[in-house]
């Protein structure tokens, strides 16, 4: 699996966990979405695409990787994104509403 494209959008307000979301294309064939960097107590990470349902209505993934290491792979490449995001942030005080990457093969 080739993640080829990562777009990224930083979240405007600051005070909720949820710090951007960025959609990844694979293989220049298929998108996922709505892919968010969250802040939670041990960090950064990445939570997939999800929605609310079933009896319970709890969150359930809509997509998600099946294995870890493909799960570890995309949540770097998004992370690192994010931190080049935040880097021209900082030295550009009006940053792009959306940036995108080449990303590499896993």
């Amino acid at each position: 699996m080739n993640i080829t494209d990562i777009r990224m959008r930083l979240s405007k307000d600051s005070s909720k966990n949820v710090m951007a979301t960025a959609s990844i294309t694979i293989d220049d064939e298929f998108v996922v979405h709505d892919i968010k960097v969250i802040s939670g107590s041990k960090g950064l990470f990445i939570g997939m695409p999800s929605r609310r349902g079933g009896k319970d209505n709890e969150y359930k993934d809509i997509a998600h990787p099946i294995k870890l290491e493909t799960r570890e792979h995309i949540q770097k490449l998004i992370l690192d994104k994010y931190d080049e995001m935040l880097k021209e942030e900082k030295e550009n005080p009006t940053p792009p509403a959306e940036s995108t990457t080449e990303a590499t093969e896993e």
